[in-house]
C-alpha cells in the first residue's frame, strides 16, 4: 500500500528535521516544499520570484505556483510507493489543491495518508528560528542552541558554509505565525475529522520526538 505522510507544524516546530530522519528509516522521498520555492527562487523563474514577493514578507506563497511546483514533483518515479510532504498544505485551499492532485496521481491505487501535528508553544518556536541556521550547499538546517556544533559556521555534512536566512528573524517569524494560525490552524481540525490526523510534542528534543513518531508511524501505518 502507498505511504503518503503530511507534516503540519507552524515553522521551526522541527518538521524538516523529523522528515530527514523518517525518509531514510523508511526509504520514502523528502518532499520539503521550502526548498522546492527556494530553488525556484534562486534560478529566477517567473513562479520563483513571484513566490519571493510574498514569502520575504512572512506571507504564504500564491496556491498556483505552490500546487504547480507540488504536483510535478510528486508525478516522480521516486514518489510511486509513497513520500513525506513538508510545507504543504499551509491552507484549507492548498488543502483541496492537494486533494485534488492526489485523486489525479494516484487514481484507484490503496493508499494510506496520515497527517502527522507537530505541536509546539509559539515562544519556544520563536527562539527555535531566530537560532536556527541553514547550510548554504545542501540544506542541511541546525539550531545554534540546541545542537552542539563543532563549528557553527560549518555544515556537519558537507562543509558548506551555515547562513542565516533572511526569514529566520524575530520580526518576520512573528508574521509568519500570525499567518499559520490563521490560515494552517484550520487544517488540524479538518484532517482530525477525517480520522488522519496523529499528534506529536514537538517541545521535546530530537531523539524524544523521533521516538514518538516512528511509534506513532508504527502503531497507525504499519501495525
Amino acid at each position: 500500500m502507498k505511504q503518503e505522510f503530511i507534516f503540519i507544524g507552524p515553522p521551526g516546530s522541527g518538521k524538516g528535521t523529523q522528515t530527514i530522519l523518517l525518509s531514510k528509516e523508511y526509504n520514502l522521498p523528502h518532499i520539503d516544499t521550502g526548498s522546492l520555492l527556494r530553488e525556484e527562487i534562486a534560478m529566477g523563474t517567473k513562479e520563483g520570484k513571484l513566490a519571493d514577493s510574498f514569502i520575504s514578507k512572512g506571507q504564504l506563497a500564491p496556491i498556483e505556483v505552490v500546487s504547480s511546483i507540488i504536483k510535478n514533483r510528486l508525478k516522480r518515479t521516486d514518489c510511486s510507493n509513497g513520500f513525506i510532504l513538508d510545507g504543504y498544505p499551509r491552507s484549507v485551499e492548498q488543502l483541496t489543491a492537494l486533494d485534488n492532485i492526489l485523486k489525479e496521481i494516484d487514481g484507484n491505487n490503496k493508499v494510506s495518508l496520515k497527517a502527522f501535528y507537530f505541536d509546539i508553544a509559539q515562544d519556544e518556536l520563536i527562539e527555535r528560528l531566530v537560532n536556527r541556521r541553514t547550510c548554504k550547499n545542501c540544506g542541511a538546517i541546525y539550531n545554534l542552541k540546541t545542537m552542539n556544533l563543532k563549528d557553527k559556521n560549518k555544515c556537519e555534512k558537507c562543509g558548506g558554509e551555515l547562513i542565516k536566512r533572511d526569514d529566520d528573524t524575530e520580526e518576520v517569524a512573528k508574521k509568519r505565525f500570525e499567518t499559520y494560525f490563521n490560515q494552517t490552524a484550520p487544517l488540524i481540525e479538518l484532517y482530525e475529522k477525517r480520522g488522519q490526523l496523529i499528534r506529536i510534542d514537538a517541545s521535546r528534543t530530537i531523539d524524544e520526538i523521533y521516538k514518538e513518531l516512528t511509534g506513532a508511524v508504527k502503531e497507525n501505518v504499519y501495525s
